[in-house]
């Protein structure tokens, strides 16, 4: 008999919900873009209303329409692994219900301790917990989507057992949810669940962990020796080891997808693919329908223009801090070099370099810390669809880089979980030799790597040239 299994990926700009085949090839998917953020006064970044549950339930619904529309059986499907966003926090009421908005990882209280403000809040728990209750009614959630201020023991993956590191987190225990591995089971579709999904009633739900170490299971990231770029709205690189490493500068630790492996994070672009979405979307929707006419998106019209225009965009420079950081919060983006040269294409490109310069600068300072050397990299999420960007990558970083079949790292990666929380797979190593593949290679041009070191060092020396000029700007009064 035919046996799927369904990866939910709710991410920061959208929710997608896609049916696997054991061997990880998609058969049918589903995906519904969240409501934008509310941030009614600053530092407040919140999902409004029940947009992740209500956007999960639209994007299953649309996946399992597709499974049966292509002659699918939806007792076939074995079981779902859930990955959502990390870095949220949920406030439930007694019976699961949302007391007030989750909270979005861009949100700045998500920097804070839990302040119990609301007495009608009963339980505190991620976007994943969250979910979980909503799909299955129990209060359980994966130990490896608890980052930040929570008061859990990195080495065990499990609660602190000591109530004054409890109490400094603003939390008691009877609020936090149990706690399970990935590939363990959290719990089964509810018939409400159900009825707002399309899953069938019953249908095991298995663990997974934090969105960016779901998606690197998704992508292959299996050794050390490899780097994996994800480029979604957050852009970060990231390797994997055996423990902790509480005490770095260069990267942070952060649980990994398989137990007991750890997911190095270098730093990333907080708005990363954003700043590519926000170029587009200046063009205005007469240049969208004009692209689409002649069969093409404008992200692929702007790259076969952007591919015309040599290494380095004749002299411009992008530096990517649309979204200030929480230590220098009058820090602004910069596009220089202008001269008259310069069109359009000029600019996209200049910005796809920019995340290459950006990530070879901080991927760099990691493997230095970690004392590796990258000898591979994989690139993930919506970016890695443009073969110029993946081909920069290459350029810049002077390494071959595989993009994967499937851009959905974090959907494929929770169907992993589930196959091994299931017995569809024997392990984590088999489940991910099995079902991940490559789909191309891109190789450095040599003749490209001269340049392209003298603009990674030119441009990590921007931010120290800008820097007192954006100051005084905010200075300024508006």
């Amino acid at each position: 008999m035919p046996r799927y299994l369904v990866g939910i990926d709710n991410g920061s700009q959208s929710s997608k919900v896609t049916v696997f085949d054991e061997t990880g090839e998609v058969v049918a998917s589903g995906r519904c873009p969240l409501r934008p953020y509310s941030t009614p006064r600053p530092g407040v970044v919140e999902h409004p209303g029940d947009d992740l549950w209500e956007s999960i339930g639209t994007a299953s619904r649309a996946a399992l329409a597709d499974f049966v529309e292509q002659g699918g059986d939806p007792g076939d499907i074995v079981g779902v692994g859930l990955c959502t966003i990390r870095f949220c926090r949920a406030m439930l009421r007694a019976d699961g219900s949302l007391a007030a908005p989750v909270l979005s990882w861009m949100d700045d209280r998500l920097g804070r301790a839990y302040e119990h403000l609301d007495e009608s809040v009963a339980r505190v728990t991620t976007s994943s917990g969250y979910i979980t209750h909503r799909l299955t009614g129990e209060f359980r959630d994966t130990s490896a989507n608890y980052q930040g201020q929570w008061p859990i023991d990195v080495d065990t993956w499990q609660w602190s057992g000591d109530d004054a590191v409890l109490r400094r987190y603003g939390l008691s225990r009877d609020q936090l949810f149990d706690l399970v591995a990935p590939g363990e089971l959290l719990g089964h579709v509810t018939a409400s669940a159900a009825a707002t999904t399309g899953l069938p009633t019953g249908l095991p739900v298995i663990a997974t962990a934090n969105d960016k170490a779901v998606e690197a299971l998704g992508s292959g990231l299996a050794s050390p020796s490899t780097l994996l770029i994800s480029l979604g709205t957050y852009i970060t690189s990231m390797t994997i080891g055996e423990a902790s490493r509480p005490d770095a500068v260069d990267f942070w630790s952060n649980f990994a997808s398989v137990p007991g492996e750890y997911l190095y994070e270098s730093g990333g672009i907080r708005r990363g693919m954003w700043t590519v979405s926000w170029f587009r979307d200046l063009l205005g929707p007469a240049e969208r329908a004009d692209a689409e006419a002649a069969g093409e998106s404008v992200e692929e019209r702007l790259g076969r223009e952007a591919a015309l225009v040599p290494p380095g965009s004749d002299g411009l420079l992008t530096v990517l801090d649309w979204l200030a950081p929480a230590e220098a919060v009058w820090r602004r983006g910069s596009i220089l070099g202008f001269d008259g040269r310069q069109s359009r294409a000029h600019l996209y490109r200049s910005i796809l370099e920019a995340i290459a310069y950006t990530m070879k600068q901080k991927a760099d300072a990691m493997a230095q810390e970690l004392a590796v050397t990258f000898d591979r990299v994989v690139v993930s999420g919506g970016g890695s669809v443009s073969p110029l960007l993946t081909q920069i990558i290459s350029d810049v970083f002077g390494l071959p880089v595989d993009r994967p079949a499937t851009t959905d790292g974090a959907g494929l990666g929770a169907a992993i979980c589930a196959a091994v929380g299931l017995g569809v797979r024997p392990g984590f190593d088999e489940a991910q030799a099995a079902m991940v593949r490559v789909s191309d290679t891109f190789r450095p041009h040599p003749d490209r790597r001269e340049v392209y070191s003298a603009f990674v060092e030119l441009h990590a020396d921007v931010t120290a040239a800008t820097d007192p000029v954006y100051e005084r700007l905010a200075a300024v009064p508006a």
